[in-house]
Formats: structure tokens, C-alpha cells, sequence
């Protein structure tokens, strides 16, 4: 029984090396470019949702600024945010006539604080691309005239970068190669580029090119205005409306350091675990999946026979193609080789993520970040269970 289903394990782990090669090998990744002369009329706006984002905006705002002839303006929205960010948008106003500050309106009931202040900014933004960037981006010199070129080149309406990861201390870089862990070993990247399916739709956040026309026709933002995961389900939504939306790395154009602490990480990643799953099913599914093929082999190797003794070796078969995984994604990511090598607590830390995220939508506390929380159900009001029983008198 135990054999079987270590068997079972490596030959599923195997077939998801084979994935992970396909897309380290096969999956394009995009060069910065000058802007061609025949695509001078192909002008963006970079777009910028910051809530107290001091710390990031003004490195954000001049790499944006340094793009170059393709980028018309540069509009950040202040999301009432409580730091300098509003202070550092208007010196860089002041200084470059094609930053734009504006405020976003209170937020509406049902919207997520960065869909809605998404939304404000392409309504303000007169590019005929839009390129929506956190400001914890950095844009590398030529950045933006390569999407535009490779969405045009691709006939795509929606071009996302799937951003390389800047990493500072142990903790981000034991823990966050995990993020493209998850979705690589899940997602077939080339085939997606090939394919029109909504459910191959992929999207970073950090980094999502549109075209204005496209953007408006279908409704933007307002297509996933409560969702937390919102760059794959506005992706989805865009190939389920006919348009086409592609995913391509621009981990050599595009960087992102998400998060620096391990505090950070944890709530940054328990924010979107189970929010990033539509049914409890799929939830439970894909905690059993990464639990049984990416974690129980190296929980089991201390409990079996020595190294290719007797009926142990499938579980080090199995291990060692999840080590392999990582290698190749820390190839070509450029991630720390030794990063692989700490998986099995990266992943059961992963796991307990998954968990306390589960609890926080199941108990109704909801999920916090940047000072709002989100899904959190209303508690009972005492007072309204007592109200016209007589035992409350105003």
C-alpha cells in the first residue's frame, strides 16, 4: 500500500518535471526594445495604485519616467493613503509635466481597494495602451516599448509580465521562489500562448499591459471588482469576452520585491490562498495535492529503508524530482541555488498559510491588507437580538 502510493507520487512528480522543463525551457521571455518608429503612435499611460507606498514610489516613478518616447503620461492614484506617497507624487508632478496625481473615491461596497483605484486610473488615462504597475515595480530601461511591441506582434489586447522577483533578505529568498513554484508546476505557459481557453489565462499583478479600447469595451476592473486574486481572473475574464490575453516572462524587464520580512510574506500570501479558489473543493484539492506529491516524501524519507534499499526508492525518486524543480526554476529565474534545497519547510510553512488562510474566510474574520480587510463576515449585533423583547430601553 505504501509502495504503491510512493510509486504513484514519483511518476506524478516526474510528469510535472517534464511540465516544469517545458516551461523553463520553452516559454518566451522578453528583451527590452526601443521604440521602432513605425509604433510612435502606440503611446501608454503607466498607471500607479499606491496606498502608502513612500518607501517604493519615487524608484517606481523614475524608472517609469525613464522609459522613454512611448510613454505619454504617468498618473498615480493616491488609494487615501496615510504617508508621504500624495507628497512624492506631486514633486515628481512638478517636476515632469506628465505625472498626474489623483485620489481615489471612497471605496465602493463589493470592490477591492486595488481594483477600484485601478479603475479610476484608466478612466483618467487618455494612452492607447494601459500599463498597470504596483509601485514596488522597477521597469527596466526599454520595458514598456517591448510589451506594446510584443502584444502588437502577438495580436494580444492583454499582455501580463510575469516580473522577475527582487530578493533581499533569507526569508524572501527561502519563501518566495515558492510563489512560482505554485504556478508552475501547475501552468503549461507555452501551451497557454497557443491556446484561447479561459482557464489557461495567467496574470501577475505587478504588471499588466491593456489596450484602452479593448479595457473599456469589456469593462476593465469591473469584471473582478471583489476579487483579491484579480490579475488571473481578469486575464480569464479577457479570453472568456473574446479578446486575447497572453502571459510571457519579463522576469529581464520587469522586477518586483513584493515583500520584506517574513511577516509580510506571511500575510501577503494568507491574503490570496484561498481567496484564489472559487470552491472549497478546488481549495481542499490543490492542499492535498502539494501536501501528498510535494511535502510526504521528505516527511517520509526518515521513516523508510536506506538510500535505494529495498522498497524506499520510489519515495527518493520522488523527492528528487521536486528538488529538480526547483533547480530549474532557480535557474532560470535566477533564484539561490540553496533555496531548493530548504523545499520541505518552505512547503509545509506553504501549507500552514493555506491553513490559517482557510480559517480566517471560514471563522468570518476576513483577510487584512494595507488596513482593510476583506471577506470578513459582520458579527451579530447584541443589541438587535434584544431589541423589542424589552430588554434594551433607549
Amino acid at each position: 500500500m505504501i509502495f504503491a502510493l510512493a510509486l504513484t507520487v514519483a511518476i506524478i512528480n516526474l510528469l510535472i518535471l517534464a511540465l516544469v522543463a517545458w516551461n523553463a525551457l520553452a516559454w518566451p521571455p522578453l528583451k527590452p526594445v526601443r521604440q521602432p518608429a513605425e509604433d510612435a503612435g502606440e503611446e501608454c499611460s503607466i498607471l500607479i495604485p499606491a496606498r502608502n507606498e513612500a518607501h517604493n514610489l519615487a524608484d517606481c516613478l523614475e524608472a517609469a519616467l525613464a522609459q522613454g518616447p512611448c510613454v505619454r503620461e504617468v498618473i498615480v492614484c493616491d488609494d487615501h493613503s496615510s504617508d508621504a506617497t500624495v507628497a512624492i507624487a506631486r514633486r515628481f508632478a512638478r517636476l515632469d509635466p506628465r505625472v498626474r496625481l489623483i485620489g481615489a473615491p471612497p471605496l465602493a461596497d463589493g470592490w477591492s481597494g486595488k481594483s477600484w483605484a485601478c479603475l479610476a486610473l484608466a478612466q483618467a488615462a487618455e494612452g492607447r495602451w494601459l500599463l498597470f504597475i504596483d509601485a514596488d515595480v522597477r521597469l527596466a530601461e526599454g520595458a514598456a516599448a517591448a510589451m506594446i511591441a510584443a502584444a502588437r506582434r502577438r495580436r494580444a489586447s492583454f499582455l501580463s509580465c510575469w516580473p522577475g522577483l527582487a530578493l533581499g533578505g533569507f526569508w524572501e529568498r527561502a519563501l518566495m521562489p515558492l510563489l512560482n513554484f505554485v504556478v508552475f508546476t501547475l501552468h503549461p505557459a507555452p501551451l497557454a500562448l497557443r491556446r484561447t481557453d479561459p482557464s489557461l489565462g495567467l496574470a501577475h499583478g505587478a504588471c499588466i499591459l491593456a489596450r484602452a479600447g479593448a479595457y473599456h469595451r469589456l469593462g476593465g476592473h469591473r469584471l473582478v471588482p471583489g476579487e483579491m486574486f484579480e490579475d488571473t481572473a481578469l486575464a480569464r475574464a479577457w479570453r472568456a469576452g473574446g479578446e486575447r490575453a497572453i502571459c510571457l516572462d519579463g522576469s529581464r524587464i520587469v522586477s518586483v520585491r513584493m515583500y520584506d520580512s517574513l511577516p509580510a510574506i506571511w500575510q501577503g500570501f494568507k491574503k490570496i490562498f484561498r481567496p484564489a479558489f472559487r470552491r472549497q473543493t478546488s481549495f481542499w484539492l490543490f492542499f492535498g495535492f502539494h501536501g501528498t506529491c510535494f511535502l510526504l516524501p521528505f516527511v517520509a524519507l526518515p521513516f523508510v529503508a536506506l538510500p535505494f534499499a529495498g522498497g524506499a526508492w520510489p519515495f527518493w525518486l520522488a523527492a528528487g524530482a521536486v528538488l529538480a524543480m526547483r533547480a530549474l526554476q532557480a535557474w532560470r529565474f535566477g533564484y539561490p541555488a540553496w533555496a531548493a534545497l530548504l523545499h520541505p519547510p518552505a512547503q509545509a510553512l506553504l501549507l500552514a498559510n493555506g491553513l490559517a488562510s482557510w480559517w480566517a474566510l471560514r471563522s468570518g474574520s476576513g483577510v487584512e491588507w494595507k488596513g482593510r480587510t476583506y471577506h470578513a463576515r459582520p458579527r451579530p449585533d447584541p443589541l438587535a437580538a434584544t431589541a423589542g423583547k424589552g430588554e434594551f430601553h433607549g
